[in-house]
């Protein structure tokens, strides 16, 4: 009976995804996103980097970025996720993505908080965003893009949480080459003109 139960709340779940991922349902995505909150929450509380990152942002923060990440991820198409095991696995991704972000900027001396508001700076970072990838002309480099210059992660750090996508640190550091020349080249149109990256 329990085995029932459980059944039915995964199919609830995964149908409730595949709503909001391929038709950008709005409800479906409110009560997908409700029902795994806690589930969210607690993968939080375990992770090993929770402590210090609830000294600098609420643990409801890194709920909703989780949320985020994996909303934009669906929507844009970058998973593909077919099975509510998928959709666990790239969730829980987005919420470690989230921790160390926020860990890695936390640690660094110039880091200041953002200029516009929480909102008018998502609207704007997601428009850079945007922008970013019509620049960059196959998913790969979306991807790769993605994982270095939104979720702060290093070339080994990609190595070993992305080993079937990237396998070779030396293949990143080339890609991350290309990717910035096309970038530089495209900065006014970005509007990163003003920005310098690493």
């Amino acid at each position: 009976m329990r085995q029932n139960i459980d059944e039915a709340h995964e199919n609830s779940r995964l149908e409730l995804w595949h709503r909001a991922s391929r038709q950008g349902d709005l409800e479906a995505w409110a009560a997908f996103q409700q029902s795994l909150e806690e589930t969210v929450l607690t993968w939080f509380h375990a992770h090993p980097g929770s402590k210090a990152a609830s000294r600098v942002q609420s643990d409801s923060h890194f709920v909703a970025r989780a949320f985020e990440q994996l909303w934009h991820l669906g929507v844009q198409g970058q998973v593909a996720c077919e099975t509510l095991s998928e959709v666990l696995v790239c969730l829980r991704a987005s919420l470690n993505g989230a921790i160390l972000e926020t860990l890695r900027v936390s640690r660094r001396p110039e880091a200041v908080s953002s200029p516009w508001p929480d909102e008018e700076g998502r609207l704007e970072r997601s428009e850079i965003w945007g922008k970013l990838q019509a620049n960059l002309p196959n998913l790969r480099e979306q991807r790769l893009a993605y994982l270095l210059f939104h979720c702060g992660l290093s070339p080994r750090e990609i190595v070993r949480g992305s080993p079937q996508e990237f396998d070779d640190v030396r293949e990143i550091y080339g890609l991350r080459h290309t990717i910035m020349e096309r970038l530089l080249y495209h900065a006014g149109q970005i509007g990163l003109a003003t920005h310098t990256y690493e």
